[in-house]
């Protein structure tokens, strides 16, 4: 079977948990483009934010967004005020988003800062956008105190590991060994050089089956 032409955040691909990391220390900031610029989180933006993750299909519906704020952020909007960034376009349109933020759960013991929820609004995208945004968030860590960073993401957002591939972010080594099928498949949707060493998964490995299984 030959593989359709996937959005960068397609259902259709078969779904697993990536994780990455990165020493950030020496990582460098990449300048936007002309005639957008960036503004930390202000109250009220709970909807601006809401709207780009939709629009980026992060989640189907204004109430999914709700719930996703309501666990992520709900109980601690007073650190959003220096951590979660906004990309304002030349209308003063906030276009694009990133945190910098922790592992909420409380899971990861190692005090590493976690990348959350990079967007970029449908209509914006493409432009250039995404590795200035992850890399001035990563500036933003930096300030924080963080040394080391985590991102977590998935096989279906394919296009944004390469990203965070082509800026220096790593798989997590107990997360490659658990979900090398999953790395597989961004092998074969990126034939990213860091993954070298794999095998690329086979198209009918990467697409999920009809009932949603593996």
């Amino acid at each position: 079977m030959a593989l359709p032409a996937f959005d960068n955040h397609d259902g259709r691909i078969k779904y697993y948990e990536l994780m990455l990391e990165a020493d950030i220390t020496g990582m460098a900031e990449i300048p936007l483009p002309e005639g957008y610029s960036y503004v930390f989180y202000q109250d009220g933006d709970r909807d601006a934010w809401i709207e780009i993750e939709k629009s980026a299909k992060e989640f189907s519906s204004y109430e999914g967004g709700l719930d996703a704020w309501g666990r992520y952020y709900a109980n601690r909007t007073e650190e959003l005020y220096n951590r979660m960034v906004f990309v304002v376009n030349a209308a003063g349109e906030k276009v694009a988003t990133a945190t910098a933020f922790y592992d909420i759960r409380g899971i990861d013991q190692s005090g590493d800062g976690w990348l959350h929820w990079v967007a970029v609004r449908r209509d914006e995208q493409g432009k250039g956008m995404s590795k200035p945004l992850i890399s001035h968030v990563i500036q933003v860590m930096k300030g924080l105190g963080y040394t080391h960073a985590k991102i977590p993401t998935q096989t279906t957002t394919w296009l944004a590991v390469k990203v965070y591939l082509d800026l220096g972010f790593r798989p997590i080594e107990k997360n490659f060994i658990r979900c090398r099928d999953g790395w597989r498949i961004i092998k074969r949707l990126t034939d990213h050089p860091t993954l070298k060493e794999l095998t690329p998964a086979a198209d009918e490995e990467v697409i999920r089956s009809e009932d949603g299984s593996l």
